[in-house]
């Protein structure tokens, strides 16, 4: 997911640099939203690993 996450920034990014502002904008939107994905299943992630290690 966070190969997603940079490949929309990339894509946020060059298209600032032609102008086109609803596209940037959607695509950073897009990176941000994967982004919180990716932080919220990492977080889950550590805690289920944490109590699995805990018996």
């Amino acid at each position: 997911m966070l190969r997603l996450v940079i490949v929309f920034l990339l894509v946020a990014l060059v298209a600032a640099l032609f102008g086109f502002g609803g596209i940037a904008a959607g695509a950073a939107e897009i990176a941000k939203i994967v982004f919180y994905i990716f932080i919220v299943l990492l977080l889950l992630s550590l805690i289920a690993g944490g109590f699995r290690g805990w018996k």
